[in-house]
């Protein structure tokens, strides 16, 4: 099973090529091309790394780069899975589950996290993380994309996790 942990100023570089691999995957949900210099937008990745109210996580597998999850609001009393990426390899073999519970349990209350209708393997796997994180309380909704209104709406699936108890 992958290890999650927060990811520090070393991870950086790391995180840089996770962000690429993630940001080609969702260029054929999201549109976009990259960058003249091969890279894609990554202001949600410096974001994680300068804003205190985000935190990058890095998802590793047997000490190899296997994802990343970045996390904003965390002072809000809804926090939001921003970005969420596992490589190929690790998908369709729990990781994926499994390291998104370990974020989510990191910081117990109401998550929420948007996909596109188009994703229908993101369809899938974060209405089977909603199921097993919190049962049948889950909702889902559709809400436009900010700045965008050539794209569909984004869906907004929103669950609440407990804090553990001793």
């Amino acid at each position: 099973m992958p290890v999650v942990r927060p990811a520090g100023a070393a991870d950086h570089a790391v995180l840089e090529r996770l962000w690429l691999m993630f940001r080609h995957d969702m260029s054929e949900f999201q549109g976009g091309l990259p960058n003249p210099d091969g890279t894609f937008r990554s202001d949600r990745l410096t974001a994680a790394f300068t804003d205190p109210d985000r935190l990058a996580y890095i998802v590793t597998d047997d000490d190899h780069p296997a994802g990343l999850a970045i996390v904003r609001g965390l002072a809000a009393p809804t926090r939001v899975l921003n970005s969420f990426f596992v490589v190929r390899g690790l998908r369709r073999r729990g990781g994926g589950l499994a390291a998104v519970r370990e974020v989510v349990e990191r910081h117990p209350g109401t998550w929420e996290v948007a996909f596109q209708d188009a994703n229908t393997g993101a369809v899938r796997f974060w209405r089977r993380v909603a199921t097993a994180l919190a049962g049948q309380r889950w909702t889902e909704e559709r809400r436009a994309v900010p700045g965008r209104p050539e794209l569909p709406p984004d869906v907004w699936i929103s669950f609440a996790v407990p804090a553990a108890t001793s």
